[in-house]
């Protein structure tokens, strides 16, 4: 909700602070609200504090807030950015209201409430905490059916060390700027369906559902895993797959996802063993952002490579990966910052 008015403020305000609203204030704690907050004086055309982190409120400041707040006085210093990241990713929606953030300052929001909620949700895969993701992936669905290229600030922020969480969170982004990419046209020409582009973005994000059920010492191991612990790793995928019921995530989309994304072309994937086009379109892509995103990424066996020496390697290998999306992938990570 923006602000009713606001008078003669400076132009360059905005570059050290920014306007709160009122959905942003009533997430906040009434009386102890997380981050300092400023106020805009009309009369000497200056900021001064109007309240500290770590006091209190009386009732009577909540009523001037509030007023203040409306009237558009009231802001909170960039500075703070930090703070405000860690509050509002427990309530990603309210990036859809405060039109006052910059779209690097919501990337890295949304950084921190997928991590966040992808973190919990595969510590403890049950439906209550499955729901809790998916409302975020839906807000960041609504997020990018606006503008398609704000993608490219996550992509500049994808994890650096792996762990299921993060993992999880790259594949995701990747999938989406690989899909993006791949179906420009059709975004332009408004054609792409809604319903299916919420599933896939789910999809991407929890494709490596199953390994939840993989010890962490097996996944984190630096040593040749036994022969038992490899037959674990390669069920993984049908464990995923029989656990979307429970969440209600039976989604076509989601299905491909978890279940397709370590078959390969040649028929040397698993666990399916298919071939070529008997893969579904969203397996193969989620599969060139599977791999990336593990290729690109600190894991206990294995150093990162650069962004782009990794997509060189899965164009090269066309005979697993669809060239169509490898050569997309490649031609993404050269537009774009990429972090490696």
């Amino acid at each position: 909700m923006a602000a009713e008015k606001l008078h003669d403020v400076p132009e360059n305000l905005s570059e050290e602070y920014y306007q709160i609203t009122l959905d942003i204030m009533g997430s906040f704690n009434k009386f102890r609200p997380p981050l300092n907050l400023y106020r805009f004086r009309e009369d000497v055309g200056r900021i001064d504090t109007f309240y500290k982190a770590g006091g209190r409120l009386t009732n009577e400041q909540v009523e001037e807030l509030a007023n203040l707040v409306t009237e558009g006085f009231i802001f909170v210093s960039r500075s703070d950015h930090p703070i405000y990241v860690k509050h509002i990713s427990h309530q990603l929606d309210l990036i859809l209201v405060d039109k006052n953030l910059k779209e690097s300052e919501i990337a890295d929001i949304i950084v921190e409430a997928l991590t966040m909620r992808l973190a919990n949700f595969l510590d403890q895969p049950v439906k209550a905490l499955s729901d809790r993701l998916r409302e975020d992936l839906l807000v960041l669905t609504e997020y990018l059916w606006h503008d398609v290229h704000r993608i490219r600030g996550l992509m500049r922020r994808l994890h650096q060390n792996h762990t299921l969480a993060h993992h999880s969170f790259n594949s995701g982004v990747v999938g989406l700027a690989l899909f993006l990419r791949l179906n420009a046209e059709d975004f332009k020409k408004q054609t792409i369906k809604r319903r299916m582009f919420d599933n896939l973005t789910t999809g991407f994000f929890v494709h490596d559902l199953g390994m939840t059920k993989i010890p962490q010492f097996v996944r984190e191991k630096t040593q040749r895993l036994s022969v038992e612990e490899q037959n674990k790793v390669l069920q993984h995928t049908r464990v995923g797959y029989t656990m979307l019921d429970k969440l209600d995530l039976r989604y076509g989309e989601v299905e491909a996802c978890v279940g397709d994304h370590h078959e390969r072309l040649d028929g040397s994937g698993y666990p399916q063993k298919s071939r070529g086009m008997d893969i579904s379109f969203f397996g193969r892509l989620c599969a060139v952002a599977d791999s990336f995103a593990a290729m690109t990424s600190t894991r206990p066996h294995a150093k990162a490579m650069a962004p782009g020496e990794a997509a060189a390697e899965l164009v090269r290998d066309e005979k697993r990966y669809d060239s169509r999306i490898t050569k997309a992938l490649a031609a993404l990570i050269m537009t774009e910052q990429v972090k490696g």
